[in-house]
């Protein structure tokens, strides 16, 4: 799943980043409501975390440009304001849940979680790639038909894939959006996850390569060879 925060103060805008990709969803974020309808307009997630407090453009009016160009994504408004009337204010502004600060961790994971699913019907289209289709809903992966049984990272990581079809992806890139970007364990563990990954994808010996190294650059998923592309034993 790909979640986008929208909050402008940075500790807590990081904090958040980090424990959400320690629950291996991918995650973005903006730091004023122009980023944030910026990112929305070019790319596509499951769920927004927006802070009423912003500078510049307001949280509600982000909320409610949100609800009008996308109707059927997710919104959970953060914010400190806790007076009755500010909830109804912003659930009015087409929020579908609202978590007062300070919260613990726990709920927020949870109230996401319960958000989701509320959703599930008409929200998370299937990710499909040739016979490869990973659902957001129910996080099954399926090649050939065949259901494959995937780590919670290896699952993000192929979720962030298919979510960027045809893109090569660069290792900080990977480990920004499916890791922490200050990562701090070993330098190869992105090579580590492909390599994985490309093990788990190969349902069978004449199953076509999904995943390509491309030197120099980083990977890419996609049907057939792209140009520049190299073995599974390249250094990256």
């Amino acid at each position: 799943m790909q979640l986008l925060i929208v909050e402008d103060e940075a500790k807590l805008r990081q904090l958040l980043r980090r424990g959400l990709l320690e629950e291996c969803y991918t995650v973005d974020t903006a730091a004023d409501g122009e980023e944030a309808l910026y990112k929305i307009e070019t790319y596509t997630y499951d769920l927004v975390l927006l802070d009423l407090v912003l500078p510049g453009r307001d949280g509600l009016s982000v909320c409610q440009a949100i609800r009008q160009r996308h109707p059927q994504l997710p919104i959970i408004v953060l914010t400190a304001r806790d007076g009755i009337p500010d909830k109804v204010q912003g659930l009015d502004a087409g929020a579908d849940d609202y978590l007062t600060k300070p919260f613990s961790f726990a709920e927020l994971t949870a109230r996401i979680r319960a958000v989701l699913r509320r959703g599930a019907q008409t929200r998370a289209p299937v990710l499909r790639m040739g016979d490869l289709s990973l659902d957001p809903a129910t996080r099954a992966v399926r090649r050939g038909g065949q259901l494959l049984s995937l780590t919670p990272r290896e699952y993000a990581l192929l979720e962030y894939f298919l979510r960027h079809p045809h893109q090569v992806l660069t290792k900080t890139e990977l480990l920004e959006h499916v890791w922490d970007y200050h990562y701090e364990g070993l330098s190869n563990v992105v090579e580590t996850y492909v390599r994985y990954l490309r093990q788990k994808l190969r349902v069978r010996p004449d199953a076509p390569e999904l995943l390509h190294t491309i030197r120099g650059m980083g990977y890419v998923l996609r049907e057939g060879e792209p140009c520049l592309a190299e073995p599974e034993s390249s250094s990256l």
